[in-house]
C-alpha cells in the first residue's frame, strides 16, 4: 500500500472527482449512513467530492472515501490534522468533554489517563456480571415465546452495565434511561446536520428536551460517583478505576466533572453498540441453524456453569460470529472529520476546511475485498482466513490513535452474553430482514421478532 500520508507535495495532487449523482440524490443518500453512503461510493469511486446545497461559506465542502487507503490517511494520523467536527462540538456542549468528542489537544492527556483502564487485562474486572445478566434476562423467556431481540438485548446490556460497571441496578430505570440517551443523541445529530442552527440560548422545544435528558444523565452519573466517594466498599469497578486514573505524563487525575462526562459516554456507547451487535448476531444465528448449532456445541463443551472471562479463549467460533456481525453491522457505519490544512486522502488533495467522511460499512462490504460480502460467514474470521488481511479493511471500532477505547470491553461483554444465551435457548428469527437506522450509531430500525425454544439440559 502506498503511503499517501507521506506525500511530499500535497499541492501537486488533484482534487477528488465530483460525484456524478444529481444533487438531490446525493443529499437524500447522505441521510442513510449505510445504504445511501454505499450508493454514493458506488457512483463516485473510492474518493469522491459531494455537491453541497449551499455556498461554501455556509456549508463546508465534503469528500467521501470508501477505500482502506483513504481511511488510513484520515484515521492513521497522530497529529490532529483531521479534527472532530460540529457533531462532536454539539455533543461536548450537551453531554460534556469525553474521550470521544474532545479535540486533539484535550484528547491526548485524557487518552493517556484512560488507556490503562481499558486494557484487556483490566476490563476483565468489569465483566463479572455479564453472564449473570444474560441468565437473568433469559429466565423471563418462556418456552415457545415470541420476543423482540432488540428490546431484550438492550435490557441485558443495561443490566450488565449497571451492575458490573456502575455498581447499581438499572433494571427499573431501563426506559427512564434509554429515553434520555436517545433524546440527547437525536438532538445532537439533528442540530449538527442543519446548515443554519438556532442560537443555543433560544428555548425551542427540542433543546428543552435535550437539556432535560442531559440533566438526567448527569444526575445519575453524579450520584454514582458521590456514592463511591462516600462508601469505599461500594462495588463499582469502572467508577473506581476512573477515580484512580492519572495522566502518566503530568500526574494529573481526572476531576469529578471529567469522570461524570466519561461515565455518560460509556453508558451511551456501551448500551447502544453492544446491544445492537448482540441483537444482529442472534438474528443471523436465528436464520442459520447450522451456525447456531456450532456456537451451542462450543459453549456446551465448557460445562453447565456460569461463564467467566477465562472461558473466552475456548469460545473462538462465538467470537467469529461477533466479528462477522460487526462487519455487516458496524456500530459507526460512517465517520466524519474536518481537515485543518491541505492533506492527501487516497491520492487526492483535500483542502483545509473540507469535511471528510469515511465509509466503514462500505469498506467492510466491498466485493473487491470480501468474497460474497453480504453473506453471513463467520469462517471469514478463522485464524487461517484472517492471515494477510489488511488492517484497514475491517474497522468496526475505528482504527488509529482515536480508535474506540472500549473495544476490549465490548467484545468480552458480547462474547459472554452470546454464549450464555445460545447455551440456554434456541433462537429462530421470524423475519428475513434486519432494518437498520443510523440516528447516531447503527441501531435496529424496527423490532426484531424471534421465537425462543428452551434447550434441554445436556
Amino acid at each position: 500500500m502506498v503511503d499517501t500520508m507521506a506525500t511530499a507535495d500535497v499541492g501537486a495532487l488533484p482534487l477528488a472527482p465530483w460525484n456524478p449523482l444529481p444533487l438531490r440524490q446525493q443529499m437524500r443518500a447522505l441521510r442513510s449512513l449505510i445504504d445511501g453512503v454505499q450508493q454514493l461510493s458506488d457512483a463516485g469511486g473510492p474518493v469522491t467530492r459531494l455537491r453541497m446545497p449551499a455556498p461554501g461559506w455556509l456549508v463546508p465542502a465534503m469528500v467521501l472515501t470508501s477505500s482502506p487507503q483513504g481511511i488510513r490517511d484520515i484515521l492513521g494520523r497522530q497529529d490532529g490534522a483531521f479534527e472532530k467536527t460540529t457533531v462532536h462540538e454539539e455533543m461536548r456542549h450537551l453531554l460534556g468533554n469525553n474521550v470521544f468528542d474532545v479535540t486533539h489537544d484535550a484528547w491526548l492527556p485524557r487518552r493517556r489517563a484512560l488507556q490503562p483502564v481499558f486494557t484487556k487485562k483490566h476490563v476483565r474486572q468489569f465483566s463479572g456480571h455479564m453472564s449473570q445478566a444474560a441468565e437473568m434476562v433469559i429466565a423471563n423467556w418462556q418456552d415457545g415465546a415470541d420476543i423482540d431481540l432488540d428490546t431484550e438485548c438492550r435490557r441485558l446490556t443495561l443490566r450488565a452495565l449497571g451492575r458490573s460497571v456502575l455498581g447499581m441496578d438499572l433494571d427499573e430505570r431501563t426506559d427512564a434511561l434509554a429515553a434520555p440517551m436517545q433524546t440527547a443523541l437525536k438532538y445532537i445529530a439533528d442540530r449538527s446536520l442543519r446548515p443554519v442552527r438556532a442560537p443555543r440560548w433560544l428555548p425551542v422545544p427540542a433543546r428543552r428536551r435535550a437539556r432535560s435528558a442531559s440533566r438526567t444523565l448527569r444526575r445519575l452519573t453524579g450520584d454514582i460517583l458521590q456514592t463511591c466517594r462516600q462508601d469505599p466498599t461500594h462495588d463499582a469497578p469502572l467508577v473506581r478505576a476512573l477515580m484512580a486514573a492519572t495522566d502518566p505524563v503530568t500526574g494529573k487525575p481526572l476531576s469529578d466533572s471529567d469522570i461524570r462526562d466519561e461515565l455518560i459516554i460509556f453508558l451511551i456507547a456501551g448500551h447502544d453498540t453492544t446491544a445492537t451487535t448482540l441483537c444482529y448476531s442472534l438474528w443471523q444465528l436465528g436464520r442459520h441453524p447450522e451456525l447456531q448449532d456450532r456456537v451451542a456445541a462450543e459453549v456446551a463443551a465448557l460445562g453447565d456453569r456460569e461463564l467467566t472471562p477465562d472461558d473466552v479463549p475456548q469460545l473462538g467460533y462465538t467470537v467469529q460470529v461477533l466479528h462477522e456481525a460487526l462487519r455487516l453491522c458496524p456500530p459507526g457505519a460512517t465517520g466524519i472529520r474536518i481537515a485543518t490544512r491541505d492533506l492527501a486522502v487516497g491520492g487526492f488533495r483535500v483542502e483545509a476546511g473540507t469535511l471528510v467522511a469515511f465509509a466503514i460499512a462500505a469498506v467492510q462490504r466491498d466485493p473487491r475485498l470480501w468474497d460474497d460480502p453480504l453473506e453471513f460467514d463467520p469462517d471469514r474470521f478463522s485464524a487461517e482466513n484472517s492471515k494477510g488481511r489488511d488492517r484497514w479493511e475491517y474497522l468496526p471500532f475505528g482504527a488509529g490513535p482515536r480508535s474506540c477505547i472500549g473495544d476490549h470491553f465490548a467484545m468480552l461483554e458480547a462474547t459472554l452474553a452470546l454464549a450464555t444465551i445460545i447455551r440456554n435457548v434456541e433462537v429462530r428469527s421470524q423475519h428475513n430482514d434486519f432494518p437498520l437506522a443510523t440516528p447516531f450509531t447503527t441501531v435496529a430500525a424496527e423490532p426484531i421478532p424471534a421465537r425462543i425454544t428452551v434447550r434441554a439440559p445436556r
